[in-house]
């Protein structure tokens, strides 16, 4: 299963304090539909930050302005939960600054994800990542001078452990990328106040016991935990099953699940390697909190942008891009 990531450029800085200021940065929160600014949720239960410039946001304000209010209420059960800010090379340092200050600001916690390891997804549709190595240590300097002491969760590297147990990732790169996964864990940790969770695939894919060394080659004993479903849509139960029996084998390490589109769990029809790709007739799932009744379970969260396409099949847009009518299927579930 492959990840996308998002496309074109995304709002940073100023633009995203001022939004968040008018976002009202309090926690009434009333999900009615109504043609309001989104709001942050509860900090009590969901500490981390709803972006109100946000794809899903914007769509939001365009549909109620269009009058389509059955399609706004839909729109905004995505557009009003936290979501994880993919970070793109570009500009990684104001990206990371933009998206902590704004957080901060509305006193919540920013979600980043980091997916920029060089020779990213075996080559396939978000292939590409740092040119090398050097390329990668500079972009996660970059990303951690953005967050500077500011909270943040970062996701580390969707697949890219995964990727050299099953051998799509050639084994001559296997130990540089070791090596570049444990100076990022380094590099984020000496940050005041930054969780970072390196992932380690789904449920579907394999077993715990064939990842659970090469986690430790990558530094998997200095994260918080690991990520698990990241942009995929096994179950929560089959997540936390998945991710206890690995937990055991890693030190007991903590994870977090990506519920983003689980509700109505994996696709099943269609070719086989393209299930992941937009499959039809899924939901929303477990909306992002920390409150998951499981000390080991640190938290559900929305790594994956609902709403945004997976790529250019089953009549989706390019992966990144916002898919209206997709999200709107994903709310009614």
């Amino acid at each position: 299963m492959y990840r996308k990531l998002r496309a074109g450029a995304v709002a940073v800085g100023a633009v995203l304090l001022v939004s968040a200021c008018s976002s009202g940065g309090g926690d009434n929160n009333e999900g009615d539909g109504s043609t309001g600014p989104v709001k942050q949720q509860p900090k009590g239960a969901d500490p981390f930050w709803v972006n109100p410039d946000s794809k899903a946001a914007k769509a939001v304000a365009t549909l109620a302005k269009d009058g389509k209010d059955d399609a706004a209420a839909k729109v905004r059960k995505i557009a009003e939960q936290p979501s994880g800010e993919w970070l793109l090379p570009e500009n990684a340092t104001e990206q990371a600054r933009g998206y902590t200050e704004a957080a901060q600001k509305a006193d919540r916690d920013a979600l980043l994800v980091v997916y920029n390891i060089p020779h990213r997804d075996c080559g396939q549709y978000s292939g590409g990542g740092a040119a090398d190595g050097n390329a990668y240590r500079e972009f996660i300097d970059q990303v951690a001078a953005g967050i500077e002491d500011r909270p943040a969760t970062v996701i580390l590297e969707p697949d890219a452990v995964q990727h050299m147990v099953d051998n799509c990732t050639p084994e001559q790169f296997h130990e540089e990328r070791y090596d570049l996964l444990k100076g990022a864990i380094a590099k984020f940790k000496s940050l005041k106040d930054t969780k970072v969770y390196l992932d380690a695939g789904n449920a579907g894919w394999g077993k715990p016991d064939q990842i659970y060394e090469p986690l430790k080659w990558s530094g998997i004993d200095q994260a918080d935990g690991f990520s698990v479903n990241v942009s995929n849509f096994y179950t929560t139960a089959e997540s936390v099953k998945y991710g206890k029996e690995l937990s055991a084998k890693v030190g007991n390490k903590p994870f977090v699940v990506d519920t983003s589109r689980n509700g109505n769990g994996p696709y099943t029809g269609g070719a086989a390697d393209e299930r992941w790709c937009n499959p039809p007739g899924r939901a929303l799932g477990e909306t992002p909190t920390t409150k998951t009744g499981d000390p080991q379970v640190k938290a559900y969260l929305w790594v994956k942008r609902p709403g945004e396409s997976d790529g250019t099949c089953k009549g989706g847009p390019k992966a990144g891009e916002w898919w209206g009518e997709y999200a709107e299927k994903l709310a009614d579930g």
